[in-house]
């Protein structure tokens, strides 16, 4: 990746719908070149997918919760399952594996604390492994980047 391909990215990232001619202005480069190198980063995997962000607050979906979730064990296959079963529910936004006093942090998406409440005994602590859940409701989102700083 050159000086180029970051610039590119750099575009991209605020708007994936920035045509190439516009791109090419904005880079130094011409469309031609900007459609040559963004098929590139697709197909190197630097580019994975291009997708439109949603208002969450307008989508009704208010609340972002952080839950910490303890698992009864580290073997491998109580971690799998896990991993597995949280890809098949869509309020699970993220998922990341951690260090420290718990083994997973989740931030979920719902309405309001009744949603929550829905989620909790429905979804979070049906989850193969799960001992524990620490939930903590954010007051308010400050800052969200989708941008990777290149």
């Amino acid at each position: 990746m050159d000086e180029f391909d970051a610039a590119i990215l750099n575009v991209l990232q605020e708007d994936g719908q920035t045509p190439f001619t516009e791109l090419g202005e904005k880079v130094g480069l011409s469309p031609s070149a900007c459609h040559k190198r963004v098929k590139e980063l697709r197909r190197s995997g630097m580019i994975t997918q291009q997708v439109v962000l949603v208002d969450e607050r307008k989508a009704g979906l208010e609340t972002s919760v952080f839950v910490q979730a303890t698992l009864k064990n580290q073997q491998q296959a109580t971690l799998s399952a896990f991993e597995k079963a949280v890809m098949h529910h869509r309020e699970i936004m993220e998922c990341y594996l951690m260090s420290g006093l718990s083994d997973y942090l989740l931030r979920i998406l719902c309405r309001d604390g009744a949603d929550y409440e829905r989620i909790h005994a429905d979804i979070l602590t049906r989850l193969p492994g799960v001992d524990r859940v620490i939930t903590n409701f954010s007051i308010r989102k400050v800052l969200r980047r989708t941008a990777v700083p290149l």
